[in-house]
């Protein structure tokens, strides 16, 4: 709009002038070598607009003529570019389709066309991975590390061949120098935490978390959280020989994350063999608030030692108050309800926990009240057996792996805060046992088999725990605490949950418990098994 607006505006002028040169006749003479030569103003003017005019195309002619072979010459070299580039991107196109003929024909053509371009040295250096040719890969990297352009690109592509041959020294040199060339590199801000990490360097992989959040790599809540995994992984490394040190440190983390429970969990442990009781129930409570874990019942229980079972009673009815009546603050009443002989107590804590599906540790729970209540009966054996096909309780998990304890970093992929607290999937099914549970398997997987327990012998007659307390002779473990045992073991064992399973073992004997029969008199026997009394958790 604009340009037709500026040519008719020049067309208006023009007209304006050649209307101005007719209105104002007028002669031009102009003598020259002997001739005269006698023409209007208005002749002269298109004249010499003329001349103008020739001059001009006289000029770019010889000009193009001068300038003929470099102009020849770029194009040459454009043809020869596009065609490279071409090839680069057909070559792109062929390592992402896995096509590695296509892959070497073009990076090959690639840089014969356009030579050591970063374009071309990538695709080399692809093509090669794509066929499995490692050292012309890191030969192709290594090329990329003599050009300031593409150091840092060779340096990752250094750094990945040193991970792949298991040469951890080599990836963390290359990943150092990234991170000193390139600080906002993220895979190698990554990969120098990560080797920290590996190497129990806790307070540089502080450093490196510092760092990372003043780039901008990490959120600040990542950033915190880190920091305090970090500081509480520092705190379990100094717990046996700098207990002090421990301490700051746990604190520190829990500055930072109130809810981490390893770290409310050795805080409280540590500030309670210091005597100062008060501040260790307050880390405990705060942390209990967020999280109900086992590990927190345990120190909140045993903050004082020598206290009474009716003590730590007390104590598990006040983390059940703060949870809400949650799982884990029932599960820890009835446990210290069982060490006390409040049996009553204990079922009525167990109770809501029965109405569906109990899981193991509750259906354990029941078994051992069973059998410290009334004895070696089949109502412990039951609840032994149900427990075989129980859900499974919540657990430390990361990338597919259950651990009966928390670690910083997860063992399979070096990940920072990777585990957490949650339910397993029943990836453990039982065989067929006599007492049956309404429970669905997994059909996807094959039932791993537990190990085979011994038949329980016939119950002997229950006797006064004054009796048992009192013999002088150790006696022999009971049935119960063999199957129980055998059970925990089988069911609680740390192992991958969501990898591939193992080759299935040879079929083994179904486990069966066999219940007494109810007309049957029970026998008698010399010497009565001792019965535990306390919490299989």
């Amino acid at each position: 709009m604009w340009r037709a607006l500026v040519f008719i505006g020049l067309l208006c002028v023009a007209a304006f002038g050649a209307v101005w040169l007719a209105e104002r006749p007028g002669t031009v003479l102009i003598t020259f070598a002997g001739y005269e030569i006698q023409m209007s103003v208005a002749v002269a003017a298109i004249a010499l607009a003329g001349l103008a005019l020739f001059l001009a195309l006289l000029w770019s002619l010889v000009s193009g003529l001068l300038h003929l072979p470099s102009r020849l010459t770029f194009a040459s070299r454009a043809r020869r570019r596009s065609r490279g580039y071409q090839a680069v991107s057909r070559g792109m196109v062929a390592v992402g389709a896995g096509d590695t003929i296509a892959a070497r024909r073009y990076a090959n053509e690639a840089e014969r066309l356009l030579g050591r371009e970063p374009l071309t040295l990538l695709l080399k250096a692809q093509a090669a991975q794509v066929s499995g040719n490692r050292e012309a890969a890191e030969a192709a990297f290594g090329q990329m590390m003599e050009e300031d352009e593409t150091r840092v690109l060779g340096l990752r592509g250094l750094f990945v061949e040193a991970r792949r041959r298991g040469d951890a020294g080599s990836a963390q040199q290359y990943a150092s120098e990234a991170v000193r060339l390139a600080p906002a590199a993220a895979w190698a801000s990554d990969a120098v935490l990560e080797a920290r990490c590996a190497d129990h360097d806790w307070r540089g992989a502080l450093e490196a978390v510092e760092r990372r959040a003043s780039l901008g790599l990490l959120n600040k809540a990542t950033a915190k959280r880190h920091r305090a995994v970090l500081l509480t992984a520092d705190a379990l490394e100094r717990v046996d020989h700098d207990p002090d040190g421990a301490l700051r440190s746990a604190q520190d983390g829990l500055k930072l994350a109130p809810d981490l429970v390893p770290a409310a969990a050795l805080a409280g442990r540590l500030l309670s063999r210091k005597g100062d009781l008060r501040k260790a129930a307050k880390v405990i409570e705060t942390a209990w608030r967020s999280l109900p874990h086992p590990d927190l019942a345990d120190v909140y229980l045993n903050l004082r030692p020598g206290d009474s079972g009716l003590d730590r009673l007390k104590r598990a009815e006040t983390l059940m108050k703060l949870s809400g009546g949650a799982p884990e603050g029932r599960l820890a009443v009835a446990r210290a309800a069982l060490e006390a002989r409040e049996f009553a107590r204990a079922r009525d804590a167990l109770e809501p926990l029965l109405q569906e599906r109990p899981s193991m540790r509750v259906c354990l729970l029941m078994s051992d009240l069973e059998q410290a209540e009334h004895g070696s009966t089949g109502k412990g054996r039951e609840w032994l057996a149900r427990a075989t096909r129980a859900p499974r309780d919540p657990a430390w998990i990361a990338d597919g792996i259950v651990s009966d304890h928390w670690l910083p970093i997860s063992p399979v992929t070096g990940r920072l805060d990777a585990f957490v607290w949650q339910a397993p999937p029943d990836v453990l099914v039982a065989p067929e046992l006599t007492l049956h549970d309404d429970v669905t398997a997994d059909l996807d997987e094959e039932p791993k088999p537990l190990p085979v327990m011994p038949a329980p012998a016939p119950t002997p007659e229950p006797q006064p725990v004054s009796e048992i307390v009192s013999a002088q002779e150790p006696a022999p473990e009971p049935e119960h605490d063999v199957l129980k045992s055998e059970l925990k073991a089988a069911l609680n064992s740390a192992e991958p949950v969501q990898a591939e399973p193992p080759p299935p073992p040879p079929p083994r004997e179904p486990v069966v418990f066999p219940a007494t029969p109810p007309d049957v008199p029970k026998p008698k026997e010399e010497a009565a098994p001792r019965r535990s009394v306390f919490s299989v958790w």
